[in-house]
């Protein structure tokens, strides 16, 4: 725990489900020790318990599981569940961890890790957060309606039924509207890492938004080479 006295202690709730007891064990007195709560699970059945309670606001989610695999669940967890995932996992292929963040997970730490990395991981999904809590509850732009709290948005008052990812870029595009975005700042802004070259989560993302918002008076440009921007179209 490098230097750990000297920092300030944090707060948020963190469902951690691995059934490495030693690992768990570990992770959960490290995470405690820097203030947060801390809820546990060994199983997927033992994480759905927990959030029928609880709303964690970071998920620290294992992918080989007793009674079945993380990327199989996120789905399922997305439906109630709108907090980053952090995959901790040994599968440590690099097709792997592309299959983890194409899954929707906004993080990917292999087995061994540093567990200064994982805390500093950690710090940072609650940092994104309370930014965006802290901000206003609500955004509207002509016939666009965001809901901040809820994550939702609504175009003449009809839900879009966005994923959280597709929420964060649109409320993103939204509040720098005629900005040109580069597909970086946008992926580390959305999927909370460094992009590593993986255009291709930004392009598929913003084709979605793009289908959603067809009809509008919106639009995302793209601008080659630049990235994208986000236009109140002239009727």
């Amino acid at each position: 725990m490098k230097g750990s006295a000297a920092e300030e202690k944090s707060s948020g709730v963190i469902l951690m489900v691995e059934d490495n007891l030693d690992i768990l064990d570990a992770n959960r007195q490290i995470l405690a020790y820097d203030g947060y709560t801390i809820l546990t699970a060994t199983t997927l059945a033992g994480a759905r318990d927990l959030l029928k309670v609880a709303s964690p606001d970071v998920v620290v989610l294992d992918i080989t599981l007793p009674d079945g695999d993380g990327l199989d669940f996120l789905p399922e967890l997305r439906l109630s569940c709108s907090a980053p995932v952090l995959f901790l996992t040994a599968r440590d292929k690099p097709e792997e961890r592309l299959a983890g963040l194409s899954a929707g997970g906004n993080d990917y730490i292999t087995k061994p890790y540093d567990i200064d990395e994982f805390r500093v991981r950690v710090k940072n999904f609650i940092s994104l957060l309370r930014e965006a809590r802290g901000s206003a509850t609500h955004m509207t732009i002509g016939s666009l309606r965001l809901d901040v709290v809820a994550r939702q948005a609504f175009l003449s008052d009809a839900n879009l039924g966005l994923a959280p990812k597709e929420f964060t870029l649109l409320h993103i595009f939204a509040k720098n509207a005629g900005k040109i975005l580069s597909a970086e700042h946008l992926f580390e802004m959305t999927w909370g890492q460094s992009m590593y070259g993986d255009t291709y989560s930004v392009k598929k993302a913003v084709s979605k938004l793009r289908a959603k918002l067809r009809g509008s008076e919106f639009a995302i440009s793209t601008h080659r080479g630049s990235g994208y921007c986000f236009n109140v179209v002239e009727s």
